[in-house]
């Protein structure tokens, strides 16, 4: 299977390292030409995750887009969601004709408030039996250093999801798979949000008492909108039949795409998402914070994204919304958390 690769930050980086470490040659899309040059000049992204040295003669490196996705089999999606239609811009409908599609994106198309595979459904015709998600609880900089990490595939399919999953297992990588598609790629955004709250709280000095007890509100949360669109399987504690293949227990709410990518985005000092949030807690402009940040924070587009998406068929989601107006409306975060705390169960 020939894969591509379209996207060079800290993720697009990790996932190409996982794929390489395997000794699967990639095409790979570079957006800048400079960056391109340097990385075959050095062996590594100068930019990002900069100790991950590769083999040169497993990367085709490239910043023709069509040239990656016509010579490759499996197109692996590692933009951020925002940046996905300007990179896609000059594909046809029949550039992705027989091509299976790996989305790594944690978070809608903010242009229409859609998960990936609508967009890429109502943009190029892609069916859905071709589409696939990537996601965590997983972060770069641990795959850099190839501590032991997870990742979740998911796909209606589920020979052919384990067969892509199975190109991503190493000793440092355990691989999961389900059919959650939907599912999934709601909570990778919603626990961006999160995780931007939880950096808000952080830089307004609550303490982790306050923390475990959002946290725990944002889970709840995160399960009642999974619940409004159609989400099944949400009970903790609840399983179906254990996988006839894999004999694990068939994944619920309580897996690690789930509640565990929600409680490490919030917790760990790599999640760009809580950095965001932090310094807009301790009082940076949403601008500031950005340009602080340097990477894009999911969270940030997602919110309003949810928000808006909410609006069709409305679910309680005091938190999430709450992260959409101090980050779009003006309100401040001290004032904000305030009116947060009564809330908290």
């Amino acid at each position: 299977m020939q894969i591509g690769v379209l996207g060079s930050g800290s993720w697009a980086t990790a996932l190409a390292k996982i794929l390489t470490d395997n000794k699967h040659p990639i095409h790979w899309w570079i957006r800048q030409e400079s960056l391109m040059d340097q990385l075959k000049k050095r062996k590594h992204n100068p930019q990002y995750l900069p100790s991950v040295q590769f083999d040169l003669s497993l990367l085709q490196l490239t910043t023709d887009i069509r040239e990656v996705v016509g010579k490759s089999d499996l197109i692996l999606l590692a933009t951020p969601s925002a940046y996905l239609p300007t990179s896609l811009e000059g594909l046809s409908a029949k550039d992705w004709k027989g091509k299976k599609v790996l989305s790594a994106i944690k978070g809608l198309i903010p242009q229409e408030n859609t998960l990936v595979n609508h967009y890429l459904q109502n943009k190029f015709g892609l069916p859905l039996d071709d589409y696939f998600t990537l996601l965590g609880p997983c972060h770069a900089e641990e795959v850099a250093e190839e501590k032991l990490s997870y990742l979740t595939f998911s796909g209606i399919d589920t020979a052919a999801t384990q067969h892509i999953a199975s190109y991503f297992a190493t000793d440092y990588i355990n691989t999961i798979t389900n059919q959650d598609i939907s599912g999934a790629q709601y909570a990778a955004a919603l626990k961006n949000i999160y995780a931007v709250g939880a950096g808000i709280a952080h830089g307004l000095d609550y303490g982790d008492n306050f923390l475990s007890v959002y946290i725990a509100n944002a889970a709840d949360e995160m399960a009642s909108f999974l619940r409004q669109f159609g989400e099944e399987h949400i009970t903790v504690g609840v399983h179906q039949e254990e996988d006839p293949i894999t004999h694990r227990k068939r994944p619920n709410y309580a897996a690690s795409v789930y509640l565990g990518d929600l409680l490490v985005t919030c917790y760990s000092p790599h999640s760009r998402n809580r950095r965001f949030g932090k310094l807009i807690g301790r009082g940076y402009s949403v601008k500031a914070a950005q340009l602080e940040v340097s990477m894009v924070a999911e969270g940030y587009t997602a919110c309003r994204c949810i928000y808006a998406v909410n609006q069709q068929d409305p679910v309680s989601i005091p938190i999430a919304e709450m992260v959409y107006k101090i980050c779009w409306e003006g309100v401040g975060a001290e004032e904000g958390f305030k009116q947060l705390e009564p809330l908290m169960m």
